[in-house]
């Protein structure tokens, strides 16, 4: 249990807890010993109070607001239980296009995949049709019932699955707006958000919606079709044409309709991915036209239909600038030392411009906004004027550092791609995996490998991926490697 947590209905806190010491851990166990040997659960540690945060400052709307549930500490022990036992069952079950909720992978994972395979479709001369999906309340609709049906089929030990099925079907919960606390109601479908079981327990749900899938069209790599990617309830569906689009937007519509799961219209949205400007994609949802989009923000980074990356990296280099005004007073005050000033830089700053960097593909045309991006920086914090004569070479010296920041992102792709090539999975295949097709003639546009690869001091990139199975060899490369620019 984590300190400073908010208390639940019982205003119990993790420290109190904690104090007990010994005696405590002994009443505690001997309580949950008793709840999993006859399966009854206490009342009040059934209940639970939703509270309501915002997603983005100044939201004043229901649909801007998430609700997070807060549950006794007691609780949060028993569920934590509960799922160390039944994970194992649970995550294997769970298909490698789910980024979400799972360990080893994250955004960074479902984003490099996804660019990835545009990258590499465009190479071939092949379209990408895309849909991103947009599900109306998802862990809000989840049918209890279903989902401990779910759990029955993968034979979850009697006494954990009494243990969840307890937690839901008697759960009673109520709604706190700052001090007024709402009736108690009984909760009768969704996951708890905030629960520790929940992450499982939903992915487990939504993949029964898009599980099986290979029999149907999408992308062919290596020998496998891929037509979906998934972080939680984010969900893109690939295809090579609109007709094969409309039929995985039909099947996920009617799965999901069939497990109490609603697409919506309004923000579910399609883009077709080419070389060829202006190509229409008219696709339907239950009789409703889906809008089609130039660009798309797909976990916090920016898709567009020409497939690079130019624009979701000048867009991270100008949100940069925007925290860095907000964060001028600390770091242009000369009353804190410059090395103080630029660990807060790096804190601050750099993380949210070199977001999901791993994924980017940099010509050298963006490398040089990269680098003017971080000269900027320092001349700000030193606050030299451009009227000043300093060179851009001679600003980094008066901050005791050089240019790194190009260096950097290089070194994050490289140990991503080193990190993904040692396992056997998804990014694995989507990276070195064949893809049929035709490379147009004359000179190819420039790769995301390319770059990564060029700055490694290594000509061909399948020299650099077989080096990359051996962990030590490719550490040695990226210390070594002294690339272009920064």
């Amino acid at each position: 249990m984590k300190n400073g947590k908010a208390t639940g209905p019982d205003n119990i806190a993790a420290e109190q807890i904690k104090a007990l010491d010994e005696f405590g851990i002994n009443k505690i166990t001997e309580l949950l010993d008793e709840i999993y040997e006859t399966g009854e659960i206490p009342k009040e540690m059934l209940k639970s109070i939703f509270i309501a945060l915002p997603k983005k400052y100044g939201a004043t709307e229901c649909e801007l607001h998430r609700t997070i549930s807060l549950m006794s500490q007691v609780t949060k022990i028993l569920l934590r239980i509960a799922m160390m036992r039944v994970r194992n069952k649970i995550r294997p079950k769970i298909g490698d296009t789910q980024c979400g909720f799972v360990e080893g992978k994250g955004t960074t994972n479902a984003v490099y995949m996804l660019r990835m395979i545009i990258e590499r479709a465009l190479e071939m001369q092949k379209d990408i049709y895309l849909c991103f999906i947009d599900y109306t309340k998802a862990f809000d609709r989840v049918k209890h019932w279903e989902m401990i049906k779910q759990l029955k089929q993968l034979h979850v030990d009697g006494k954990d699955l009494r243990i969840i099925k307890n937690i839901y079907w008697q759960q009673i919960a109520a709604v706190r707006i700052e001090n007024e606390i709402s009736p108690f109601q009984m909760i009768k479908r969704g996951v708890r958000q905030g629960c520790v079981l929940s992450p499982d327990l939903f992915n487990l749900y939504s993949e029964t919606i898009l599980r099986n899938l290979d029999e149907y069209p999408g992308i062919r790599i290596g020998g496998r079709m891929i037509n979906n990617l998934r972080y939680a309830d984010d969900t893109v569906l690939i295809a090579e044409n609109k007709e094969d689009l409309q039929k995985l937007i039909d099947i996920a519509a009617t799965k999901s309709k069939r497990m109490g799961l609603e697409l919506n219209s309004k923000k579910t949205e399609v883009m077709v991915i080419n070389r060829r400007p202006n190509l229409n994609a008219d696709l339907f949802v239950d009789g409703t036209k889906l809008k089609q989009r130039d660009y798309f923000k797909y976990l916090g980074t920016i898709i567009t239909q020409d497939g690079k990356s130019h624009t979701e990296i000048k867009a991270r280099i100008a949100q940069a600038k925007t925290y860095f005004q907000k964060k001028k007073p600390l770091l242009t005050n000369n009353k804190i030392t410059i090395t103080t000033r630029k660990r807060a830089l790096q804190c601050y700053i750099e993380p949210i411009l070199m977001y999901r960097c791993e994924a980017w593909t940099i010509t050298k045309e963006i490398q040089k906004k990269i680098e003017a991006a971080e000269i900027c920086f320092f001349r700000r914090m030193l606050r030299v004027p451009w009227t000043a004569r300093k060179t851009n070479e001679e600003v980094p010296k008066e901050t005791e550092s050089t240019r790194s920041l190009m260096s950097r992102i290089r070194r994050r792709q490289a140990k991503f791609v080193g990190h993904i090539m040692r396992r056997e999975g998804l990014e694995n295949l989507v990276t070195t995996g064949r893809m049929e097709g035709k490379k147009s003639r004359g000179r190819q546009r420039e790769k995301m490998l390319d770059g990564m690869t060029s700055w490694m001091g290594t000509k061909r990139v399948t020299d650099a991926l077989s080096e990359s199975w051996d962990r030590e060899s490719w550490k040695d490369m990226i210390a070594n490697a002294k690339g272009q620019g920064t």
